[in-house]
C-alpha cells in the first residue's frame, strides 16, 4: 500500500521512501499497518493494543512512544499532522489518502521468481585469496551477522516472500549484514576439498566486518552456523556484541555422551541420498514440514539449494560439519547468549538445544513450539520477539582478559635450543602466532586458529629437523588469560610437547574437534600423558599430526 512517497511492504517487513527503507522497529510497523488497513477511521487505543500487544498488558506510554517512532520515520508534524491525526484519549487515525498495490504497481511479485522486496547490492570482501559476498541492510542501533547453515544464495533468498520477511524484521531492528560462505552462493567456488574450515570461515567473517565497517557485532547462527558464531565468539569476545543461536547444536554425530545426533552410518546414508536427488528439494520433510506439500516452496527450495552448492560441495559441507564438536569451546564464551529451539524440529532435537544452552554460563533458552527447523518457516514471529527482546535487553557480562585461543609448545632436544628459536620466530610470523614467554617447558605462542597452530608446529619441526635441530610440538586449546599470559592450556600444550617424540605433532582431542575440513589428518595416540591440574586424564589420549610432515600452507 502507498501513500505519498511512502510505500509498505507487509511481506517484508519494510517501509520505503522513494524506493529507500526506512528504518521502523516491528511495533512501530505494526501499529502503522494498522492505521493504514483502517485508514480515515479512528483506530481506539484498545484495537492497537489488542493487535499490536495480544495478551500483553503495556500501557498509554509505550504506545505513544511507539507512534512518536512512526511519526518521526513518515517525518509527520504532531502540531500540523500530515498522516497521523490524534484523538484526545481516545485513540489515533491516519489521514492521508491510502492507495492498494495492483499487479500492474512495483510491489513484489509472489513466489513466481521475482523477487519479494528489492534485492540489497552484493558487495565482496577479501578473505585472504578468496572473495567472499555479503550485503547489508537496515540502519539498526546494532550490527548483527546473520550465519545461514548449509548453503546460501544471497540473492535468490530474497524470492521466498517468508525468508524475505524473517531478514527484513531483522533489518528493522539491527543493520544486517549476510553471507554466503566461501564455496557456495555467490562467493569465490572453491574446489571440495578446499571448502572452509570452522577456523577459515572465522577468517571470512572477520573481512566480511571490516569491509562492512562492523567492529562489534551480534551473531545469529542458525543450525550449521551456530557452530561458527560460538567459535568465533569464543575467539574474539571484543567484536562480538551478543550471540544468537536458532535450532542449534554443540556437535553433530551421536555419541556415548551424546545421544541426540544421528549415527555416522545414518549421515553417510544422507550423503548418498544428496548425490542422488540434489537438483530437488532434498531434505524438505525435516527442514520444513509445514511446506513439504506446498509445490511453490518446493520449487523454490530445489532451486535455492542448486543455486547454492553443487552436488559434491553439499556433501563436503555435510561430512565436515558432520566432524564438527564444538562442546569443549562452548564454556569459553563470556557473551550474552540467546538458544532458540523449536519443540518439535525434526532436522535437531530440541534436546540438543538445551545441551547447548546449558554449556554456556549465563545462557537463555527458550523452546517454543513448531516442528520446522527452517526459521523462516512456521511461526517465525516466535523466533523474531524473542530476539528483538533478546537485542534491547542484552546486559553485557563481567570485563574478562580471557579469550579462547590455541597455544603451541616446541619442546627443543638438548642442544638444539637456539636452531629450533630461529625457526620458531620464522614461522610465527608466517602463521600470525603471537611468542609468549620461554620457559622450561620450551616455546609457546598462541594462536586465533587451532589448524593454523597445527600447521605451525608441523612447519618448525620440519625445518628444525631438517636444520639439525631435533624437537617435538603440542598444541591444545582453551582459555588463555592474556593478562596473565599463562593458563591450564598452556600447561597441557607443554605437556603434549614433552610427551612427544622428536619429529612429532602430538594434539589434543579438542584440536581435533575443531579442525574438520582443514586438510589436517590424526592418528589417536594411547601412550600415556601426566594429568592436568584438575587431575583428570587429557582426555585419555592424544593425536599424532599423521600423513609425515608435508609441505603445509597457512
Amino acid at each position: 500500500m502507498t501513500f505519498g512517497s511512502f510505500r509498505l511492504d507487509p511481506v517484508s517487513g519494510h517501509l520505503y521512501k522513494d524506493g529507500t527503507p526506512i528504518p521502523l522497529a516491528p511495533k512501530a510497523f505494526a501499529v502503522l499497518q494498522c492505521l493504514l488497513d483502517n485508514a480515515g477511521r479512528l483506530v481506539s487505543k484498545k484495537e492497537l493494543f489488542d493487535q499490536v500487544w495480544p495478551g500483553v498488558f503495556v500501557g498509554d506510554a509505550v504506545l505513544k512512544v511507539t507512534i512518536r517512532d512512526v511519526r518521526k520515520a513518515l517525518g509527520d508534524d504532531t502540531r500540523s499532522p500530515t498522516y497521523i491525526e490524534t484523538a484526545h484519549r481516545r485513540g489515533y487515525r491516519f489521514i492521508h489518502p491510502v492507495h492498494e498495490e495492483t499487479a500492474a504497481s512495483d510491489a513484489p511479485a509472489p513466489r513466481s521468481g521475482a523477487v519479494v522486496v528489492d534485492v540489497p547490492a552484493v558487495h565482496y570482501a577479501r578473505s585472504g585469496d578468496v572473495n567472499v559476498a555479503y550485503q547489508v541492510l537496515g540502519s539498526g542501533p546494532v550490527d548483527l551477522v546473520f550465519v545461514m547453515g548449509w548453503v546460501s544464495h544471497l540473492e535468490y533468498l530474497w524470492n521466498e516472500p517468508s525468508f524475505a520477511r524473517f531478514l527484513g524484521r531483522l533489518a528493522s531492528i539491527s543493520r544486517l549484514i549476510l553471507f554466503d560462505k566461501r564455496g557456495t552462493g555467490l562467493s569465490d567456488p572453491v574446489p571440495t576439498s578446499q571448502l572452509a574450515s570452522l577456523e577459515q570461515r572465522m577468517d571470512d567473517v572477520r573481512a566480511v566486518m571490516e569491509a562492512a565497517g562492523s567492529h562489534k557485532a551480534v551473531l545469529l547462527g542458525v543450525s550449521e552456523g551456530g557452530p561458527l558464531c560460538t567459535l568465533f565468539a569464543a575467539t574474539y569476545p571484543e567484536k562480538t556484541e551478543a550471540l544468537v543461536m536458532i535450532g542449534s547444536y554443540a556437535r553433530r554425530l551421536r555419541d556415548a555422551d551424546y545421544p541426540w545426533g544421528p549415527t555416522r552410518e545414518e549421515r553417510d546414508a544422507f550423503c548418498r541420498t544428496l548425490l542422488d536427488e540434489w537438483g530437488g528439494p532434498v531434505g524438505i520433510e525435516e527442514r520444513a514440514p509445514s511446506q513439504a506439500e506446498n509445490a511453490a516452496f518446493r520449487q523454490w527450495w530445489a532451486s535455492y539449494l542448486r543455486m547454492g552448492a553443487s552436488p559434491g560441495a553439499a556433501v563436503a559441507l555435510t561430512r565436515m560439519n558432520s566432524d564438527t564438536d564444538v562442546r569443549g569451546v562452548l564454556p569459553s564464551i563470556r557473551v550474552p547468549a540467546l538458544v532458540l529451539h523449536r519443540k518439535g524440529d525434526r532436522c535437531l532435537r530440541v534436546d540438543e538445544g538445551r545441551y547447548l544452552a546449558s554449556r554456556i554460563p549465563g545462557a537463555r533458552f527458550v523452546e517454543l513450539p513448531g516442528e520446522d527447523h527452517l526459521p523462516f518457516v512456521g511461526d517465525q514471529d516466535g523466533l523474531l520477539r524473542e530476539i528483538e527482546q533478546f537485542l534491547a535487553t542484552r546486559r553485557a557480562l563481567t570485563v574478562r582478559t580471557a579469550v579462547l585461543a590455541t597455544v603451541l609448545c616446541v619442546h627443543p632436544a638438548t642442544g638444539a635450543a637456539d636452531v629450533v628459536r630461529e625457526v620458531f620466530d620464522r614461522e610465527l610470523t608466517r602463521f600470525r602466532g603471537r611468542r609468549l614467554r620461554n620457559s622450561d617447558d620450551g616455546l609457546m605462542a598462541i594462536f586465533d586458529g587451532p589448524a593454523r597452530a597445527v600447521r605451525c608446529g608441523a612447519a618448525v619441526v620440519r625445518s628444525a629437523t631438517a636444520l639439525g635441530g631435533a624437537c617435538g610440538a603440542g598444541v591444545h586449546i582453551g582459555e588463555f588469560d592474556l593478562a596473565l599470559s599463562e593458563s591450564t592450556v598452556t600447561d597441557v600444550s607443554a605437556r603434549l610437547a614433552s610427551a612427544a617424540m622428536q619429529g612429532e605433532v602430538l594434539v589434543s582431542r579438542t584440536i581435533v574437534d575443531l579442525v574438520p575440513g582443514s586438510g589436517l589428518e590424526f592418528s589417536p595416540d594411547k601412550r600415556p600423558l601426566a594429568l592436568d591440574p584438575l587431575g583428570s586424564e587429557l582426555e585419555s589420549c592424544a593425536f599424532v599430526l599423521a600423513g609425515g610432515l608435508p609441505e603445509l600452507q597457512r
